[in-house]
This record gives structure tokens, sequence and C-alpha cells, in this order.
């Protein structure tokens, strides 16, 4: 027997920053997302001797160990799969330890923006809860997938990721105050949920319009870069969360505007306003550039004057800021001169297609 699954990444169009539990849990955030045709992948062999196996092909990372009921947490080697091997084996099978081999892949670079951490971290969980038919809801598996994220393994971030992978589709989503919690009748366990999922009935024609007027382009060209992207990003997110704390006015507002411009973008999204959703695109990212000094800088801002130069009408960065995916929209008569505008730079230019399913997982007998 085989399990395999895949979820899929995700771009977010308003709002982003606003789910970051220093400021969600303060004055509630909202963002709107949507899932796109991109993947991470995990396949789960079970084994009978006794070994741990892991090899992950995005950081050419592996593990052959003894099957133990704990993986220790050294250092960044393959912390994702360790963290979620451990929660599965304490919460939900006795702490037995699991014997198996396992590899993952992902169609972007880890720390580029599109949410590749945290949907790694759900197609794991996924293809254990198909494994071991543990049937968690989707509410189930978007709160464990954050726990072990952010509480197990202490890493920077927000809330949307998780609930955008396992959801699917386009969501608007609610990151609700301490104070302003909500039961989930969907959650077995019994437990307040803040987090709720909207899921968004676009019609197919303005879904078809949206990806004939987006397109991805990634400035990265190595591992090297990746990485220092992925530092850089944890350097966003902390200096978010400090000036928050600290009640930076500046910052304040800014993710305030980044949360009613969520609304706004919502509106447009279903009514399929295209002026308006640019307007908002660029609105969006001014102000996230607010949040923090470090979220652009002169090489970004270089990329995307020359972008909007060439038939773009708005860009704006996807994730935390600071590199990686640039989410460009244009007029889909203008998408083949932007497309060969920036083929003429180093990076590499996507086609945006929409993923309607979250994360999902089979079973192939050998």
């Amino acid at each position: 027997m085989i399990i395999r699954s895949r979820a899929p990444l995700r771009i977010g169009l308003a709002g982003g920053g606003t789910d970051l539990e220093s400021y969600s849990s303060r004055f509630g955030g909202n963002v709107l997302n949507v899932t796109i045709g991109m993947y991470a992948y995990c396949t789960i062999k079970p084994t009978n001797d006794g070994r741990i196996k892991i090899h992950s092909y995005d950081n050419k990372n592996s593990i052959d160990t003894e099957a133990v009921p704990e993986l220790k947490l050294d250092g960044d080697h393959l912390i994702l799969h360790r963290g979620v091997y451990n929660r599965i084996v304490k919460d939900y099978n006795g702490g037995k330890p699991l014997s198996f081999e396992m590899s993952t892949s992902n169609d972007a670079p880890i720390g580029s923006g599109l949410g590749t951490s945290s949907t790694m971290v759900v197609a794991i969980l996924e293809a254990f809860n198909r494994w071991l038919a543990l049937g968690l809801d989707e509410y189930q598996k978007a709160k464990l997938a954050y726990e072990i994220e952010r509480i197990d393994l202490n890493l920077a971030g927000g809330k949307q990721d998780q609930y955008a992978s396992v959801f699917g589709g386009f969501n608007f989503m609610e990151f609700k105050k301490n104070d302003e919690t909500m039961w989930q009748d969907s959650d077995a366990i019994g437990k307040v949920s803040n987090t709720i999922v909207n899921p968004l009935r676009v019609n197919q024609n303005i879904v078809n319009e949206l990806e004939c007027s987006l397109l991805l382009y990634y400035s990265g060209k190595s591992r090297k870069s990746a990485d220092v992207q992925l530092v850089l990003a944890k350097n966003i997110i902390s200096d978010q969360i400090n000036k928050t704390e600290k009640k930076n006015t500046q910052t304040i507002d800014a993710m305030k505007s980044l949360k009613e411009n969520a609304y706004a973008m919502k509106d447009y999204v279903l009514t399929g306003n295209m002026p308006a959703f640019a307007e908002a695109l660029r609105k969006g990212w001014e102000q996230k550039k607010k949040t923090s000094s470090i979220v652009s800088n002169k090489d970004l801002e270089e990329t995307i004057n020359f972008a909007m130069s060439n038939g773009a009408e708005a860009v704006k960065v996807s994730g935390a800021g600071g590199g990686g995916f640039l989410m460009l929209y244009c007029n889909p008569m203008n998408r083949q001169k932007l497309v060969n505008a920036m083929e003429t730079l180093p990076g590499k230019i996507y086609p945006v297609t929409f993923s309607k399913h979250g994360a999902e997982s089979w079973i192939i007998e050998e």
C-alpha cells in the first residue's frame, strides 16, 4: 500500500499580514486568498523494518533512523516532517512509533511567498490522515497544521496558509479577536475556533478572466536565493509582530487598511470589477510596505517598475515581502507583451491557474 497526497499553494489577494496572531488576536484580521495549480506532494509507504526513512526533494535532505516515538528537532533539518510525525504519534497513535518511507516535493521553492512551508505541513498531515484513517475534517486539519508549525515548531507566520491549503479555492477568511471567538459545529473535539473560512462562489467567467489577467514572476535563481528570502521573510514577520506589540501607529493603521481592502477586494472578485481589482492590488501593496521598512527594497522596486512599464497594471509581492514571487496583473491584451518583457530578466514567469480543491489524498495498491 502506498499513500499519496497533495496540497495546493496559494496567492494572497488582500489582507495578508492581518492573520498574524499578534495583530488578529487584538484587532481581528481578514484575508482573501485563492489556491493555485502548484502543489506540495507527499508519499508514504508503510514498512515493517522498524525504521523511518524520509527524503525531501525540496532541500535534498534525508533521514534514515530507527522508528522512535519522537524525532529530535535538530536545527532546520526536515523540521516540518519531524514536527508532523511527532504530533501524529503523540496525539493519534498512542505514543507508538510508526515505520515507513516518505518522500516529499514542492512545485515552488521554500520561502518564495506562496505558503510553501505551511502547505508542506498540510500535505504530510493529509497523508497521515489517510493512512491512519484519522477522519479529521477541514477545520481540524488546518488548526492542527497551524499548531504544529507555529506552536510545536515555533516558526513565525500567520494563519491563512494552512486554512487555504486545506480548504482550497477562493476563500474570505476571518480571524476573530480573542473576545470574539465562536463555536464551530464541525469541530468534533468541541473547542472554540477563532478562524472562519468563507468559500466564495466565483462565476466561471470571472475565474477565466482572472487567470488570463494574472501572472507570477519568481526572481530567485538558486537554492541560496531561496534561503536568503526565507530568512528575510522571517525578519519581516518579526518586525511586524514587534511593531504591533509596541503599538506602532503606522503599522497598526496600515494593517487596518489591509483588512478593509480585503472586504473591498472580495466584492470586486465576486462582481468581476477588474479595474477596481487592479486598484485594490496597488493599494494593498502600498499599505503592505508601511507595515515594515524591509517589506520592499531597491531591487524589488526596480523589478516592479519594469513590469509596470511593460504592460502590468498592478504588482504585489506574494507572502511576507522582500522578494520571492511577484503577482502581476495586466489587461489580457497586453499579456504576451508583459511575458516577453519579463522573460528578458533573470527570473522565471509562470501562468496562473486556480485550484478548486484543497488537500487531497489517495491510496495506491502495489
